[in-house]
């Protein structure tokens, strides 16, 4: 059985997922998710650090560095490596790591290195408002997936005007459950080694390796 952190799960689903009259050819909301997809595909490689709400629940931070086809995310107590072949998810707790093959597909519009071009493939959008808040202006678009199994029901996305970057997902779950996530500092073209991004047992002493490949 394969193993994913429910966390992790979560946080891939913030970046991009019914019954709503929308278009998907709302030019309005296509233009600015067009330019912010051509933003983040240029980019080599990016880090980002976060914070996440959910209702009821504490707020968490998190970090996610990546490079092409590979990630590197913490969060929660759990940090989950990608190198592009495999996928080790670390519990410093329990001193555990799962492995097992990275399958992009497995993952879907769930994948880190892809979130920022989900949307051009089963989803709906349009463009909702304009707001400001501390000098910057954003603009805020509405997602919904055309599939009605769906995890998502909506995705609210707040963009930068000024240089399209994002600034929040809003996400309504389709059990009801409304989580947030801010970003709080974004690094371009991050200066990082392909190894960063592979687990290596030898820097974590006595701990228990679950291979599930």
């Amino acid at each position: 059985m394969k193993k994913y952190s429910g966390t992790f799960t979560l946080i891939l689903a913030i970046l991009f997922t019914g019954t709503s009259s929308f278009s998907q050819t709302d030019s309005k909301a296509a233009g600015i998710l067009e330019a912010m997809s051509k933003n983040y595909e240029d980019l080599k490689s990016y880090k980002a650090t976060f914070t996440f709400a959910s209702e009821g629940g504490r707020d968490a931070k998190g970090e996610v560095t990546v490079k092409g086809d590979k990630f590197r995310l913490k969060m929660s107590g759990q940090e989950v490596f990608n190198d592009g072949k495999i996928m080790a998810t670390y519990a410093p707790e329990t001193k555990e790591v799962t492995l097992q093959d990275y399958d992009p597909a497995e993952l879907g519009d769930l994948n880190p290195t892809q979130i920022f071009t989900a949307y051009k493939k089963n989803y709906k959008y349009k463009f909702l408002k304009e707001s400001k808040e501390g000098g910057q202006t954003y603009e805020t678009i509405e997602l919904a997936p055309t599939t009605s199994y769906a995890k998502i029901a909506k995705v609210q996305i707040k963009v930068d005007k000024k240089d399209k970057s994002i600034k929040k997902w809003r996400i309504l779950m389709s059990n009801g459950q409304l989580v947030t996530y801010t970003i709080d500092k974004f690094q371009p073209d991050v200066n990082v080694a392909d190894s960063y991004f592979a687990f290596d047992a030898k820097q974590y002493p006595g701990v228990e390796v679950v291979d599930l490949r």
